[in-house]
């Protein structure tokens, strides 16, 4: 049974799952080194996901100029 919801996993979200186990592992050493911050382990795992989702959806791993004056813009009113 776990077998087989695992392979479902790994074809239908390849990049969000290779994602999640890069970014937990990395977040095990760092809990590993002596420092127990939780929100610093949650913040790793989450973009290992966040990485892997985009890489998912075949979009850039690194948003382009576009996207990035679009959220300039957007905060652009708080100033």
């Amino acid at each position: 049974m776990w077998r087989l919801w695992w392979e479902q996993l790994w074809e239908r979200h390849r990049g969000a799952t290779l994602g999640s186990a890069v970014g937990l592992a990395l977040g095990i050493v760092y809990l590993i080194s002596g420092l127990l911050d939780m929100l610093i382990f949650a913040l790793i795992v989450y973009t290992g996901y966040y990485i892997g989702k985009r890489a998912d959806r075949n979009m850039p791993l690194i948003p382009d100029q576009d996207e990035w004056r679009r959220l300039l813009d957007k905060w652009r009113g708080f100033r």
